[in-house]
């Protein structure tokens, strides 16, 4: 799904390439990185946009997810997605499944929530681009550029708040004249979470299908 798939940025680099980065630029996204990674846990509520002029497209959807370590729960258009650490819980109340599925911590080519607000350190050259204010905040936005030349991302720009040195907004600019925009409207950090949160009950999808890919 193209949707999940930019917000969680799954997609491969080549990290054997030469790369070219701004020192300005990296210095910035490193001080970022390393704010991310120092949250024991991160709650974020976000705005998704995607649209296309030439196919006449313009879709908008709101959800959330909470991030602890590997572990993170999604919730968007009425699907739930659950990573326990081990396992991957797909919940569709509308179609009553649920489909389990695994997950390969070792393949370094697949990026998972957790590193959707570090995705940036492997796979792009950068440099610093335009700041805009929205309603009083300072966005200084990075140009990313993949270092693969047969990427379908033509370059990604990412916004972050001075201030907060958060990630802001994510605009993802395709080879085919698709633009998705993710802008995260509410970021918490260390926030008391229940301790089953990252647990699947089965007992509570006694109707569902279980579709084990295990």
């Amino acid at each position: 799904m193209k949707l999940l798939v930019t917000i969680i940025c799954v997609f491969s680099w080549n990290i054997g390439l030469a790369q070219n980065r701004e020192p300005e630029a990296q210095t910035l996204l490193e001080t970022v990185s390393a704010k991310v990674k120092s949250y024991d846990n991160m709650v974020l509520e976000f705005k998704y946009v995607l649209e296309n002029s030439e196919e006449n497209i313009h879709q908008e959807t709101r959800g959330n997810i909470t991030l602890s370590d590997e572990k993170y729960s999604l919730n968007i258009l009425g699907i739930k997605r659950l990573f326990d650490g081990q396992s991957l819980y797909t919940i569709s109340p509308e179609d009553e499944e649920v489909t389990i599925s695994s997950f390969n911590s070792g393949d370094d080519n697949t990026i998972t929530p957790s590193k959707m607000l570090t995705f940036y350190e492997k796979g792009y050259n950068y440099k610093m681009d335009i700041i805009q204010n929205i309603q009083g905040r300072k966005i200084q936005y990075i140009r990313l550029d993949p270092i693969d030349s047969t990427s379908e991302i033509e370059y990604v720009l990412l916004g972050i708040d001075i201030n907060t040195q958060h990630v802001y907004r994510l605009i993802e600019i395709g080879a085919n004249s698709t633009k998705t925009i993710l802008t995260v409207n509410s970021f918490k950090t260390n926030q008391p979470l229940s301790e089953t949160l990252f647990t699947f009950d089965a007992s509570n999808y006694d109707d569902f299908y279980i579709n084990n890919l295990d």
